[in-house]
């Protein structure tokens, strides 16, 4: 399947390397001599408790908090990033197990204006 949006989030089925579309040429991206799989965001009601990204105003910041029970962060099973979509950017915030998934971005913006996406390395990308 060729590339055909910004912002597309591909994964490799062998070795577990991301890829983030950032410019789309119409190729078809592989990795380790196959395709990549495109993941397409989420949203269902099991297991949207510990997925959905939340998305909060704090003063200047945007906080986005994974899931309204805290995701387990171990080392099979986390929380590898969390994306912010405002309008027509895009900010990222990377996690490792141990840490808490929470992220906050000094953007300034509404939250009604916001987007977040997670990915979950056990069951893949979350949307608010």
């Amino acid at each position: 399947m060729a590339v055909s949006e910004v912002f597309q989030i591909y994964r490799c089925n062998v070795c577990g390397n991301i890829v983030v579309v950032t410019a789309v040429g119409g190729g078809e991206l592989s990795c380790c001599g196959q395709a990549m799989e495109l993941l397409e965001p989420r949203q269902l009601e099991e297991g949207g408790v510990k997925h959905i990204p939340i998305i909060k105003k704090e003063g200047d910041k945007i906080v986005v908090e994974v899931g309204e029970v805290t995701h387990p962060m171990e080392d099979e099973h986390y929380i590898a990033f969390v994306e912010l979509k405002v309008n027509d950017k895009s900010y990222f915030a990377t996690f490792k197990p141990g840490d808490e998934p929470k992220a906050e971005f000094d953007v300034c913006a509404d939250v009604a204006d916001c987007e977040a996406i997670e990915y979950c390395t056990v069951h893949g990308l979350w949307n608010s």
